[in-house]
């Protein structure tokens, strides 16, 4: 999944164009002649202008074609002209060789049906001419190694080791501000526009190998490819931390099919997915991207939970402590040696546990020297120096001693400092000295928890993904059978054949036509049994009354057949009853969850896990992946439901045996990426117990077949 051959070409150019220069002051083909000299670019600036001999002092040339043989073939052209003076300029720089062109220019699919057809011509005659093009509608691209601003914002980003990128112009404006107000540097800085052909997959591969860049840092509304994303993320994620924010969420079930599985998979479920499975870290803000950025820049991993937090202020002490059990970091238990240390050096009166609380009246050398001594401490891999404003205090002083007392450490260091405008002295001195800082303690742990999180992802060995043994021709023969039946849903008794080529645990079943046949299978299963309505219009069963549950005769077997039939066709005389499923029942105290999988438009098949019966729905308490599912997956699926402990064993109850729960996803997920005209599959219910898990209902939904061209 390499990204375009072309793309060194737009981040290290050598000689850059300016198609659409400017000489006045203001206009956007001024601004960025004016950032790439003010950049200190030291390769060649061409302006192009056929009506201005010099633009900035730089020596003007009226056309493309007019570029001196020296400085061809171009290595970039940053194109701001007209959106009908596009093309053509296209084809002229392509006709020169042009390695690749950055599109400022607007005006074209984000405007409606003329603007995309007129940039679907400029795509292909990118394509054509093999040239990288990013945009259009693109705010630019920066890169501080090489000296490079060809953006038109109004100052240049500090050179750091953030590459950050952008499908929105007005963020990456947001993002210059924000930056410079806390000294945060970039390595690289890129606008993705209208991603007309560079995608974030692109900029993703390329940042990955960049050896300036450290963290990557991005804002999303779409993703282009699913396939290559989830492949250069991963790829990503195990050199440097992503951490992207994903906008325009979408209800879960906004295109739900008629399952459960469908009405609880959204869209935005599978970017969740995506982003776990592949080490992404997501931010839900963008004072949580941003503080993320600032934390995973300026700060080492750390080798473990443990924080220690040392303040002045004994309740913010208290709201960190909680804060870092919800982010899943420990408060680090002392060494005893810490702890005399400690007590050698603060008042009688100070907290020499964690958090360690030199009181109100404590000094900022107090702060600073149990800082010190802390992190000393082997059980401590992360720490917190945690300031309340007060007259003995000031901000400046924290900041100068916490700055001193940490030179050489290595683990990373967060500081707060509560309060308004008094604390932005002490603020900008840590920013200075590389140590994020915040307003209030609970931003500062997350950034803690999430980069301990990634330090664990990066320690993590890739996962393996699981083949399962099954008949597939005969799953073959079986799906076609049903694509050939009017409809797109395969109900119960149409699938058994399907899953039984997976040799999918199921509880036996036999379809019946009539109440004696109902009676005589019953006999060979052995009562009780279970008779559930088979008719392929007929879904959700409950919704009839076409499930009955333990008949213990046969003449209830006979009874319950009658009825369900009789009612089913009063209730439903449009559907087709096919009869009834003889049923065996299921062990007792079995408990009911939910498998199932739905097709993501850009993932792929999504696979979900619950606690399931009717309420399924109601909770909404599922988990998810994407497939293929690993070993590790389907082990942590069937944990992170909030109804884990129902299936762990409660008030007597043993637990339930998990390995069979698992092997029913990983036969799911197999079916899923076996069977792409397979849109959704539910199994619902999956009685599980302390023996096995066995699948009670199965129904399929087959994606619409393409017409015939």
């Amino acid at each position: 999944m390499l990204t375009h051959k072309n793309t060194s070409a737009l981040f290290t150019p050598h000689t850059i164009a300016v198609v659409g220069a400017s000489a006045t002051p203001g206009k956007i083909g001024n601004i960025v002649v004016k950032n790439l000299l003010s950049a200190g670019f030291s390769g060649h600036i061409l302006p192009i202008n056929p009506k201005e001999g010099s633009i900035l002092s730089l020596p003007t040339f009226s056309n493309i074609a007019d570029i001196p043989a020296q400085h061809r073939p171009l290595d970039l052209a940053v194109i701001c002209l007209p959106a009908a003076n596009v093309l053509a300029a296209i084809h002229q720089l392509g006709e020169q060789h042009t390695r690749a062109a950055i599109i400022i220019s607007a005006g074209f699919k984000e405007t409606g049906g003329p603007g995309a057809a007129l940039e679907l011509e400029i795509k292909h005659a990118a394509e054509h001419y093999g040239m990288a093009v990013l945009g259009p509608n693109s705010f630019g691209l920066a890169n501080t190694a090489s000296g490079m601003n060809a953006t038109f914002a109004k100052d240049s980003p500090l050179p750091g080791n953030i590459g950050f990128f952008s499908q929105s112009g007005a963020f990456c404006a947001a993002m210059f501000d924000w930056a410079k107000d806390e000294n945060i540097g970039f390595s690289s800085f890129v606008s993705l526009g209208n991603k007309m052909a560079l995608d974030e997959s692109d900029v993703l591969a390329h940042m990955t190998e960049d050896p300036a860049t450290k963290v990557i840092v991005g804002y999303l509304e779409s993703i282009e490819s699913g396939t290559r994303f989830l492949h250069n993320a991963q790829k990503a994620t195990r050199k440097n931390p992503v951490i992207l924010l994903k906008a325009g969420r979408t209800p879960a079930g906004a295109r739900a099919a008629s399952s459960h599985t469908g009405a609880l998979i959204g869209e935005d479920m599978a970017f969740e997915a995506a982003f776990r499975q592949t080490g992404v870290i997501r931010a839900h803000s963008m004072e949580g991207l941003f503080t993320m950025a600032q934390g995973f820049a300026c700060q080492p991993l750390p080798k473990g939970p443990g924080i220690a937090v040392v303040t002045n202020a004994g309740g913010p002490g208290i709201i960190a402590t909680d804060a870092c059990t919800a982010a899943g970091l420990t408060l680090a238990r002392f060494a005893p040696s810490t702890i005399e240390r400690l007590k050698g050096m603060l008042p009688a009166y100070a907290s020499v546990f964690n958090p360690v609380d030199v009181v109100g009246d404590g000094t900022a050398k107090n702060l600073a020297d149990a800082l010190a001594v802390v992190l000393q401490d082997p059980n401590v891999h992360m720490a917190l120096v945690l300031a309340a404003p007060t007259a003995r205090i000031p901000v400046e002083d924290v900041a100068a001693c916490v700055s001193e007392a940490i030179k050489g450490c290595e683990k990373p260091i967060f500081a707060c400092l509560m309060g308004g405008n008094s604390a932005e002295p002490g603020k900008r001195l840590f920013a200075a000295n590389n140590i994020p800082c915040f307003a209030f303690p609970e931003p500062a742990i997350d950034v803690m928890g999430a980069m301990y999180r990634h330090s664990q992802w990066r320690e993590t060995p890739p996962p393996v993904e699981v083949n399962y043994r099954r008949d597939l021709s005969r799953a073959r023969k079986e799906v076609d059978a049903a694509r050939d039946q009017p409809g797109l849903e395969v109900v119960e008794f149409q699938a058994l054949g399907i899953l039984s080529a997976y040799e999918m645990p199921m509880l036996e079943s036999k379809l019946a036509r009539t109440s004696d046949e109902a009676c005589h299978i019953a006999k060979q299963l052995g009562l009780p049994v279970a008779l559930k309505i088979a008719s392929p219009q007929i879904s959700h069963k409950t919704d009839v009354g076409g499930v009955v549950l333990h008949l213990d005769s046969l003449e209830k077997v006979r009874a319950a057949f009658i009825d369900i039939t009789n009612r089913a066709t009063r209730m439903r005389p449009e559907a087709y009853i096919a009869g009834c499923l003889v049923q065996a029942m299921a062990p007792a105290g079995a408990r009911e969850v939910i498998i199932g999988f739905k097709r993501d438009r850009l993932f792929g098949p999504m696979v979900m896990f619950g606690l399931g019966g009717i309420h399924v729905e109601t909770f909404k308490d599922i988990s998810s992946r994407l497939a293929p599912l690993s070993l590790e997956d389907v082990h942590d699926m069937v944990r992170e439901i909030k109804a884990f402990p129902i299936l762990a064993g409660m008030r007597g109850q043993k637990p339930v045996k998990f390995t069979a729960i698992e092997d029913i996803l990983l036969i799911m997920s197999k079916l899923a990426l076996d069977f792409p005209e397979i849109e959704e599959a539910e199994c619902n219910p999956v009685l599980a117990d302390e023996n096995g898990a066995y699948v009670a209902d199965i129904r399929l939904v087959l994606a619409r077949k393409q017409p015939l061209a």
